[in-house]
């Protein structure tokens, strides 16, 4: 094989999984404005609905904190391809079950079969890394991110408009999507890692505790851990409470929530795929992660003190540097580690993501249930955007007090 063949795989391999990713949260994001509001036809208050969609997204969580590593793992061993197609289909039948549902039991059923199959993200940035020189790893990961946000600039809107016409049809359309995306992977996207650079499977590597205590053991990025862990936990308190949040105070429905998350869908790409590049020019990935946090901590607060709908959309554009932050941590932690371990890696990065699916509506959704009853102009409404404001300001700290000025020029 020529020298030249590595570069046209890695050339012709990113852009399979982009599409993948794309299609996979284009899916997802048409069901993001409507499943809170479908929850609410099961429901007799604002109160149960606000604690029984804690628990489907606890439920999503849960599922998602021990298969994502499972699936890290038997992708090191047998594959990219075989591990996101099983994903895409588990996620197509996730999406059928919710659109047929009959009862909030039958909900709960989809959301663990969900979270069984949306553990993919994983695979997928372990594809991006097989695939993308160390030094160009964040970069990645912000395409990634960029497919990501594409996925949620057209998911929520046309969720929006379609559950604006009937709850149930969202996640019909959401199936249909998830059901080609398996078909275009089975016929289209080719394996991302080799036979001779695979891993040998184990059930110690796939335990979920054991992936974050070896991503633990490495000593440059234990304190990146605990950032990674915190940031994740502000945007997830952010995300599963945004919908019924802007229900409670400005009489939101699916449809404006759908307009609001395509924005932030669109400022997300503008930042993870056409300025990170420049961004980790200009700052490095260590500066640019803490301004990024920094700014990120006041939007937090601004989001729970605004009294106009308005001020959401310019909160969430003048906060386009916190989308630069993900991807720069993953592209520290990413090089932290050997080829055999990104699987592995990512998968525990993810597992962090499903801790933390579990822990926010633990603490956001009965907090927000406990307000959901006070005038929509009360301060207290926004209990759990201030709740992410100290999580963010917290992982702001922790971050600055580990790049010491030697460590920030190594790891810029």
């Amino acid at each position: 094989m020529s020298e030249a063949a590595p570069a046209r795989r890695r050339r012709a391999s990113m852009p399979f999984i982009l599409v993948v990713v794309f299609i996979d949260v284009l899916g997802i994001g048409i069901a993001l404005p409507v499943l809170p509001m479908l929850v609410g036809e099961y429901t007799v208050s604002r109160e149960l609905q606000t604690y029984w969609y804690g628990a489907l997204v606890i439920s999503y969580g849960v599922m998602q904190f021990f298969c994502a590593p499972l699936l890290g793992a038997l992708s090191d061993r047998f594959g990219r391809r075989p591990l996101l197609l099983w994903s895409l289909l588990g996620l197509g039948l996730h999406f059928v079950l919710l659109a047929i549902a009959p009862s909030l039991s039958l909900l709960l059923l989809a959301r663990i079969v969900g979270g069984t199959a949306g553990a993919s993200f994983s695979v997928a940035n372990a594809y991006a890394s097989d695939v993308t020189p160390s030094e160009q790893r964040a970069k990645s990961f912000g395409l990634v991110g960029a497919a990501f946000g594409m996925g949620f600039i057209f998911g929520p809107v046309l969720g929006g408009l379609l559950g604006s016409v009937d709850l149930h049809l969202p996640f019909y359309v959401a199936a249909g999507l998830s059901l080609v995306n398996a078909l275009y992977g089975f016929l289209v996207v080719p394996e991302s890692l080799p036979r001779e650079r695979r891993a040998l499977f184990s059930l110690a590597r796939a335990n979920p505790f054991s992936a974050l205590l070896a991503l633990g053991r490495h000593r440059e990025i234990g304190s990146l851990v605990v950032v990674f862990a915190l940031v994740i936990l502000a945007q997830l308190m952010l995300q599963t409470t945004w919908v019924l949040f802007t229900h409670f105070r400005f009489g939101w429905g699916p449809r404006e929530n759908g307009f609001a998350l395509f924005c932030v869908g669109l400022v997300a790409t503008v930042v993870q795929g056409g300025l990170l590049g420049r961004l980790l020019r200009r700052f490095g990935e260590a500066r640019l992660a803490l301004w990024g946090l920094a700014t990120g901590t006041v939007a937090y607060v601004l989001y729970g003190l605004v009294q106009h709908a308005w001020m959401m959309y310019a909160i969430i554009l003048g906060n386009f540097l916190s989308f630069a932050v993900g991807p720069a941590l993953q592209g520290i932690v990413s090089n932290a580690v050997g080829p055999r371990e990104q699987g592995v890696t990512m998968g525990a990065l993810s597992s962090i993501n499903s801790i933390m699916f579990v822990v926010a509506p633990l603490i956001g959704t009965p907090l927000l249930a406990q307000v959901s009853l006070l005038p929509p102009s009360d301060w207290r409404v926004g209990v759990t955007f201030f709740v992410s404001a100290a999580l963010q300001a917290t992982a702001f700290w922790v971050t600055r007090r580990y790049f010491s000025p030697r460590s920030v020029t190594r790891a810029a």
